[in-house]
This record gives structure tokens, sequence and C-alpha cells, in this order.
């Protein structure tokens, strides 16, 4: 038998919220593992532990060969009688691996407490500090409370620069357990985190008065938006954009430069092109394969640039805001080609 102060462990780990009972099955094993690294032990051997008396004990087993039959030329050894096999100077070694039982279990206690309370947060934005990490070049640290989330480079905005000790609002994109504990992954660039910040403003989305039906998203550039009502008598644009544009206005506060664009969604393929393509005005919407989802915009000759947006960046957002295929065309050069036609 050998020395062990149970009762203090068990103390140590009940403040932690770890049961006596998972501890004792960690300390057993470790213990066993301890003693069959030590010279001449036993093959067969386990730990049994005295709460009371504060001690251990490792009863070994020897293994007594068995003579081979005709019916089994490969008998298993048989175990004979457990004996007391705890090492005389063996106190030492127990000391240093209940320190490493305990220190584990608490890491994993503490960890798991981490990740219940941010498994619950996936999907919801959450406010935290930038912290600069030398050693981690690509990514950026946020500290939310005594947890470090990690922004990495794919989840960044580009151009956002993230200055050490700033605030700043993330989307939780995961939340898994990793190597080194709970690895908690945040965006910047997220279509969600807009429609997340948009909910924190409009009452009217968090009572259901009002949906946003899709959202398409350049970071730190454009976002466009496209909402419903499901209550008469409401203006769903209205609601996002709140009295002189203060909801809009908080939201934009929050992604820096980037524009936000709020347009009618419609199931009607042709209207919900053309609300798409703003702040172009479309003078019609031609759907020319509603299976291959495929339209035509038709559009005055000086609202071409407008609805094409910089680097195609406006009908690019437009189609992926509508999931449609959009082929823009002015009036101009569609009534040249039907007079050519005409003529032909």
């Amino acid at each position: 038998m050998e020395q062990l102060d149970l009762s203090a462990m068990h103390r140590l780990a009940a403040e932690q919220g770890i049961e006596a009972e998972t501890l004792d099955e960690a300390l057993s094993q470790a213990l066993r593992l301890a003693y069959l690294k030590t010279p001449k032990a036993a093959k067969h051997a386990r730990v049994e532990l005295d709460d009371r008396a504060g001690t251990f004990t490792i009863w070994a087993q020897d293994e007594i060969p068995v003579e081979p039959t005709e019916e089994n030329p490969h008998p298993r050894p048989e175990l004979g009688d457990e004996y007391d096999d705890t090492p005389t100077d063996f106190g030492r070694v127990a000391a240093a691996t209940a320190r490493q039982v305990i220190s584990g279990l608490f890491r994993k206690a503490q960890d798991d407490k981490i990740f219940g309370a941010f498994s619950g947060q996936k999907g919801q934005i959450i406010a935290g500090v930038i912290q600069q990490n030398s050693r981690d070049s690509q990514n950026i640290h946020v500290a939310v409370g005594d947890v470090e989330a990690i922004l990495p480079r794919r989840e960044q905005v580009p151009g956002e620069v993230y200055r050490h000790g700033e605030r700043i609002r993330v989307y939780v994109v995961n939340v898994a357990r990793g190597l080194k504990g709970p690895e908690i992954i945040v965006s910047r660039s997220h279509p969600e985190l807009v429609r997340k910040l948009f909910e924190r403003e409009v009452p009217e989305l968090a009572s259901g008065a009002v949906s946003i039906m899709s959202i398409a998203r350049e970071a730190g550039a454009r976002t466009k938006i496209a909402v419903r009502a499901n209550t008469p008598g409401i203006n769903p644009k209205g609601a996002l954009i709140g009295p002189s544009g203060n909801r809009v206005r908080a939201v934009m506060e929050n992604l820096g430069e980037e524009k936000i664009d709020i347009v009618d969604w419609s199931n009607d393929p042709a209207k919900f092109v053309a609300a798409a393509l703003s702040p172009a005005h479309v003078v019609e919407v031609h759907v020319v394969s509603e299976k291959s989802q495929t339209a035509i915009a038709l559009i005055k000759e000086d609202q071409l640039s407008l609805a094409i947006g910089k680097e195609g960046q406006n009908a690019r957002l437009a189609a992926k805001l509508t999931g449609w295929k959009i082929g823009i065309e002015s009036v101009e050069s569609q009534a040249a080609k039907s007079e050519v036609s005409r003529e032909a």
C-alpha cells in the first residue's frame, strides 16, 4: 500500500464539477500504466483505491503455463492468485501521476465548459476584442471573455484593417474540439453576419412580420438583400432602412465602407430580377427559361453601366441574389435588332 491524499483530490475535483468516480477511474488507469513501466512489473495488474484510508494498492497476477492437449494444442496461460505488488518506492511516481491526471481532468473540464458555452453560439454574432498574435500572422485572434476565437484569413474582409484592442462583431461559423481545446472559428465576410446585424436592429425581423429571403454579398464592397412582408400594411424595405435610415446606418457602421442595397423579393422571377438589378431602372424582363433559370433584362442605354456596376459587381450580385442567370441588353439595341429582323 502507498499513501495518496484522495480526499483532498476529490474536493479539488468537485470544485471543478468533476465526479469522484471519474477521477478515481482516470487515476487508477494512470497508476496502472506507471506500474507497468517499473522493472519486473507483472503483465496483469489492477489498482485498488481506498478513499477512507487515503491509500492505493496494486494487485498483480502471474501467468501460469497450461499443458497443451490434443483438443487444445495452444492453450492460453491461466492467471494465478492476486498479490500485493505495490513497489515500495512508488510514492513519488504516484504523486507525479496524480498531479498529471488532475491537471488533465481540470483542463478537459474547462474545455467542456467553453465548448458547451460556445456550441450554442454557432450561427450567431458575438462581440470581442482584436488580439494580434505575432506567432500567428495568418489569422486574427478575437478575445471573447477569457476565450480566443480565430478569424482565419479566408473569413476576413479584403482591405479591412484589424487593430489590436478594437472591439469587433463577428459571426460564429463553427465550434469544434481541436487538439489544443475548443476551436471557435468566426467570420467577418459571411453573408449571415449581415442578416444577424439587421436582426439586432429591426424588431419586425424578430417578430416575423418581415423576412430576409436571400442575401448576396461581396464582403467589403456591397451587399444585396431581398426582403418581403409577412404582415399586411408593412413596408419591408422601410422596416430595414428605419426612420431617417437609422437602422441600415447602424448595420453599415459595423461593416466599414460596405454598401447595402435592399430590394423587394417576389415569387415572380421577372419582378425579382428587375428589383435585384437596382439602382438601375429595368424596362422589361424576358424569362428565357424557368427550368434553367435564365432571363434577359432590357435596360435603357444610359442605365446600362449602373445595371452592370463597377467590374460587373451589380449584375453579379443580382444573379447571386436571385439564383438566375441574367443577361443584360439595352432597349435601343433590342429595338434595332427587331427592326433588322423585320426588314430581313
